[in-house]
């Protein structure tokens, strides 16, 4: 059990640094692109059917869909679909095209409060008291990023904070769910469902109309970030089968710092300014990190893949 968390903990790794690179990718495609809620449509159904030919022709390496074998659990895939794979993604990149991309990579990491007060009452997880300094950390140095508790978010930063909080409620689902249902089940689920929702969504508010407008940079960066999210949902659910929700939501923390370096190389964003706090991120998620690789081995969900 000890080496399966570990597995986690090298997965959810994996994701921090997949998210750390689409976030600031996904703020160049949704400009090229023009519409927020058409861009994450498009990528999403790329996701799905990056996952779906990775089922197919991954399934002697044990990518395996596993059939529900409940009302409860096919009701469980539906909503994650909606409050994972559809809803939050249009208020998270409608918001994306109105802040920045290093902000909104700190809101979205907020995921692990939100995480953590939920898991602990519903999933029963336990906190020690390195999670209690490691959240302190991670949160002390998130509030920094952003130059201090905001009095007010503009749209963009609470459309983002909306998606994070139904992102939240996505993970305790789906740690349930992978009880007995496979990582790979919960992905599709996610970005298939998701995106039939979003589809029905886009065409019935119009957002689907001007894509015959749409360039060739603007599809290249669809077909570019839609598989890097096909990696990322692949690696998240995996690590959350193998570990609790609060650790590894507490390693995607690890996500920001990826996000600001790629800023000040690409943009020319001044990094000095914000290195105390992602230093204190990093110290943070490092914490949990060594909490996962080194502890003995809590009750968990069996690893399905």
């Amino acid at each position: 059990m000890t080496s399966t968390r570990r597995t986690g903990l090298l997965l959810a790794l994996t994701t921090a640094a997949i998210s750390g690179v689409a976030v600031f990718l996904n703020g160049f495609g949704v400009r090229a692109f023009g519409d927020a809620t058409a861009y994450t449509t498009a990528k999403n159904l790329v996701a799905a059917l990056v996952l779906l030919a990775a089922v197919g022709l991954g399934s002697r390496a044990g990518a395996r869909l596993t059939r529900p074998t409940s009302r409860r659990q096919w009701a469980g895939l539906a909503v994650v679909a909606v409050v994972g794979g559809s809803v939050p993604f249009v208020l998270f990149f409608e918001g994306l095209a109105r802040a920045s991309s290093a902000q909104s990579a700190v809101i979205h990491k907020t995921l692990l409060v939100w995480v953590a007060l939920l898991a602990v009452p519903l999933l029963g997880e336990r906190l020690t008291a390195w999670h209690g300094l490691a959240v302190l950390l991670l949160v002390v140095a998130q509030v920094g990023l952003v130059g201090g508790v905001p009095r007010a978010l503009a749209s963009g930063e609470l459309m983002i904070l909306g998606a994070t909080l139904l992102w939240a409620v996505e993970v305790v689902l789906a740690k349930r769910l992978l009880a007995g249902l496979s990582s790979w089940t919960l992905g599709v689920a996610r970005m298939a469902g998701g995106s039939v929702v979003l589809v029905g969504w886009s065409a019935t508010q119009g957002h689907l109309a001007g894509l015959g407008a749409v360039d060739a940079t603007g599809w290249g960066w669809v077909l570019l970030t839609g598989v890097i999210l096909a990696g990322y949902v692949a690696t998240w659910f995996a690590a959350l089968a193998r570990a609790q929700a609060v650790d590894v939501t507490a390693v995607l923390v690890l996500a920001a710092p990826i996000t600001a370096l790629l800023a000040a190389v690409v943009d020319g964003a001044p990094l000095a300014p914000q290195a105390v706090w992602l230093l204190m991120l990093v110290a943070g998620a490092a914490l949990v990190a060594r909490q996962m690789w080194v502890r003995p081995a809590l009750p968990a969900v069996a690893a399905a893949t």
